[in-house]
């Protein structure tokens, strides 16, 4: 079938582009274009015509792009055309009254082309996340992942696999022959080698997953300490609601933020306290949970709440900030809190926010963004790399003749999970849950 969507974003523009692929990608440029059809890869102004009555829709460029050398390796083309709701819907039903055309699924050229092997499968989810990228810091990473670098590593370890798969079935096929000790010594070298190198990659404090879905910050403290003023405040806008009434945020409120470039979950969670409230008691447990589930938590509090220092034996003072805030009250009394440096600051009068600012950018940076070589960007990543070194500690543990057929199952089954990671063996249950995640038109 050949498919085609609006690639551009729907609503008023200038222009809307218009993608096609599939086999009728020449006829139906010729159908419902005037004049000679376009040259390959050059802008060519055409007046786009009602496919049936011949009636000029609008005047836009169109560029064909013949396969394979096109993005989705088919024939394939785009229509740049001005953007009103009329034109783009007009041309849309001409094409769709075309027989063998559909309309496209999400991510369906972007499919086409890792299918058509013009892409491997981490360039496709990369391009996805580039899509979705909101800050800068998630742009590179996409960027990154883009041009290939996880790619080359993760398929310079297969290629050392695959060689050890190759000598370990001569043996199976020629059971009388024995290997040269060197070859047996190169695999357990080798095989020991990819996975220290695995370990590596794998011990990233998850760096990558956090850059593309947002760094986690929780903001704790007990009632009345001006958290949701706080996330009120980060939002721009009235997102959590503000009352003088302890115990008024009960569930976990989540806001997604810029902070300078770093994608931030800010949550907002319920005052800690002694309840008998069960709904407010189930809050709390959810607070104290969200806390521990944070990248970095916010603990907030107040004058008249600084003594209320009961619960941190149950956090991680390591990744937390200390705040105090309503310092426009005046002095503060009792402040046992001074061991942990607190940032005094006022919601009201917008002091030292910024110092707050810093402090939460430079924990960030600190805790995340000084590792470079981020090779893992999704849970899928991880986990096919982790099942490799499961697979690899197995067949260490096989030294007997008797399992030298276990032996390279288990490196088979190794070479598999990198395989999966690139899409260079049958990943079709997976392909779903990846390009579901596209926009229409890409």
């Amino acid at each position: 079938m050949t498919i085609y969507a609006l690639s551009s974003g729907p609503g008023l523009s200038g222009v809307a582009v218009i993608r096609i692929s599939g086999s009728d990608t020449k006829q139906i440029i010729s159908n419902i274009t005037k004049g000679s059809f376009p040259s390959p890869r050059v802008a060519s102004l055409r007046k786009i015509l009602d496919e049936r009555t011949k009636e000029l829709i609008d005047e836009g460029i169109v560029i064909w792009f013949p396969g394979p050398n096109s993005y989705t390796g088919e024939d394939m083309a785009e229509l740049h055309v001005h953007g009103s709701r009329a034109v783009i819907q007009s041309i849309l039903d001409n094409i769709s009254k075309i027989e063998g055309c559909r309309l496209a699924e999400p991510g369906e050229f972007t499919k086409r082309a890792f299918q058509n092997e013009k892409i491997n499968l981490l360039k496709a989810e990369s391009i996805g996340d580039l899509i979705a990228s909101e800050t800068e810091i998630q742009r590179k990473q996409a960027l990154k992942i883009m041009s290939g670098k996880s790619s080359e590593k993760f398929d310079s370890w297969r290629k050392i696999l695959l060689k050890m798969l190759s000598n370990l079935e001569a043996k199976i096929d020629f059971p009388d022959e024995d290997l040269p000790s060197n070859i047996l010594n190169n695999i357990k070298k080798d095989s020991q080698k990819v996975k220290l190198e695995i370990k590596k990659v794998l011990n990233d404090s998850k760096v990558g997953e956090r850059v593309r879905e947002g760094f986690k910050i929780a903001i704790i403290g007990p009632t009345n300490a001006g958290k949701s003023s706080l996330l009120n405040y980060f939002s721009k806008r009235e997102v959590a609601i503000v009352s003088e009434i302890a115990g008024t945020t009960r569930d976990i409120i989540e806001v997604h933020l810029n902070i300078d470039g770093f994608p931030v979950i800010m949550s907002d969670t319920a005052g800690i306290r002694n309840s008998k409230d069960e709904i407010e008691k189930k809050g709390i447990k959810l607070a104290l949970k969200s806390a521990d589930d944070a990248d970095l938590n916010i603990l907030v509090f107040e004058p008249k709440s600084v003594d209320f220092t009961g619960f941190l034996s149950d956090l991680n003072i390591e990744k937390s900030i200390f705040v105090i805030n309503k310092s426009d009250l005046g002095k503060i009394k009792g402040n046992n809190l001074d061991k942990y440096k607190p940032i005094l600051i006022s919601i009201k009068d917008e002091t030292n926010i910024e110092k707050l600012i810093d402090k939460i950018k430079k924990n960030l940076t600190n805790k995340f963004v000084s590792v470079e070589d981020t090779l893992i960007t999704r849970e899928r990543h991880r986990q096919h790399l982790e099942q490799c070194i499961f697979h690899l500690d197995e067949f260490s543990k096989k030294e007997k003749v008797s399992d030298f057929d276990k032996a390279t199952e288990d490196i088979r089954l190794a070479t598999r999970h990198l395989g999966m990671l690139v899409g260079k063996v049958d990943v079709e249950e997976i392909l779903g849950s990846i390009f579901n995640d596209f926009c229409i038109g890409k």
